[in-house]
């Protein structure tokens, strides 16, 4: 039965730790730019004048 517990305890921590994770990429602005990445490569290059 101890070791159920100790299993709890240790998936709760390593939630925990997800979740402190996803709060900081959320607080450190990570998630600002979704649409640009996916579109750049849509974009045409600037011509260069060799």
């Amino acid at each position: 039965m101890s070791v159920m517990i100790i299993h709890i305890v240790v998936s709760l921590l390593i939630a925990l730790g997800f979740l402190a994770a996803f709060i900081w990429a959320i607080k450190t602005n990570q998630y600002d730019d979704d649409y640009s990445p996916s579109v750049r490569m849509l974009f045409d290059d600037e011509k260069s004048d060799n």
